[in-house]
């Protein structure tokens, strides 16, 4: 009896592990393990470390309100931050996330940020996460990757089959197998073959506009890297498509920062200029949706949701859930708000007045 009990387990076992196995979730659907990297929209955050809550004042610069890992945790699987050179107390260079300058919005060095990424891929080990970073200041490769090294982030770095579009680019499982899952892109970079895992941008990924204001602005046409003069071409150069989708808002002097009055609509899946009416607009362009899609403040809409409907997506597994509402704001006195304003006109007096 034990004898028959146990053969009648043993040949149940290859089913209960190929069903184990086609339960696993990459990037929080099963569903998504077989396809191809470039074949799956990711969502992104523009400007993922600069935040607008308690943290920095309510800063008007600040794109996001939650931050980088809390973003991971809701669904978020591309990362966008700028990297500036920054002076040390010791006078030494140190490489900075810094918004537009680091005297506006500093969110501290670029190896702390990428450590903090690299922890929460130590406890997702199913997740591909993908980074880019805005080379504000031409930092060499070398640079760059020294912060890669020293964060330990650059253990899960994929390297690229090709050094030109098109590639076969491998499907999350596969990267996921091969311990390939952190991908980075760096905009303004010089490839170097001592760090074949910081990609040049360009040489992979065409953009669409950028510098929004009103949601009728919106375009799929390319206009990064500048060679792209029309969407036969885009497609034709094998470049993925990410789409920048969110809007600014012009503030005094002609500054412009993050618009969260109408991000309820931009990251909705209806409405003018809605997120979830753009992607189709874009994927009926180019005959597939985009691989990345950039918003501001990802948790209005919420935009995860327009993307989950991109991907095919359906009851999503392993996200915390993040509230839809803005941090509030003091209403009394000179308001944060306000004072971030003020911060915004100095810096801008000092750029002119001293030429920096």
């Amino acid at each position: 009896m034990f004898l028959r009990t146990l053969l009648q387990t043993a040949s149940i076992l290859p089913f209960l592990y190929t069903s184990a196995s086609a339960q696993t979730a990459c990037n929080n659907s099963p569903s998504l393990c077989n396809k191809a990297y470039n074949n799956i929209t990711h969502l992104g955050t523009h400007d993922s470390p600069f935040l607008r809550n308690n943290s920095t004042s309510f800063s008007t610069s600040g794109n996001q309100y939650y931050d980088s890992v809390t973003q991971l945790d809701a669904g978020v699987r591309l990362l966008s931050a700028q990297v500036h050179k920054s002076n040390g107390t010791d006078g030494s260079t140190q490489w900075h996330l810094c918004h537009t300058s680091c005297d506006l919005l500093d969110a501290g060095t670029l190896s702390s940020w990428l450590g903090k990424i690299k922890g929460w891929m130590d406890n997702n080990p199913n997740d591909v996460v993908t980074v880019l970073l805005v080379n504000s200041d031409n930092a060499s490769p070398a640079e760059l990757g020294a912060e890669f090294q020293s964060s330990d982030i650059d253990q899960y770095a994929y390297t690229p089959s090709s050094s030109s579009a098109p590639q076969t680019w491998p499907t999350l499982q596969s990267l996921i197998s091969n311990g390939t899952r952190l991908m980075t892109f760096v905009a303004s970079l010089t490839p170097s073959s001592d760090f074949p895992y910081l990609m040049d941008e360009f040489t992979y990924v065409f953009e669409n506009d950028f510098e929004n204001e009103e949601p009728t602005e919106y375009s799929c046409n390319p206009d990064r890297p500048t060679s792209l003069t029309s969407p036969s071409q885009a497609t034709e150069s094998g470049r993925m498509f990410l789409m920048n989708h969110f809007l600014y808002s012009t503030q005094i002097f002609g500054i412009q920062s993050p618009n969260d009055t109408y991000v309820n609509v931009t990251n909705a899946q209806t409405g003018l200029g809605s997120l979830g009416e753009q992607i189709p607009k874009c994927t009926s362009v180019y005959s597939k949706p985009p691989t990345f899609v950039l918003v501001d403040f990802f948790n209005r809409g919420p935009a995860i949701v327009s993307v989950d409907t991109a991907n095919g997506v359906t009851g999503a597994v392993g996200r915390k859930s993040v509230s839809t509402a803005a941090p509030d704001e003091p209403t009394s006195g000179v308001s944060r708000r306000q004072g971030s304003l003020l911060a915004v006109i100095v810096a801008v007096v000092v750029a002119v007045t001293f030429g920096v």
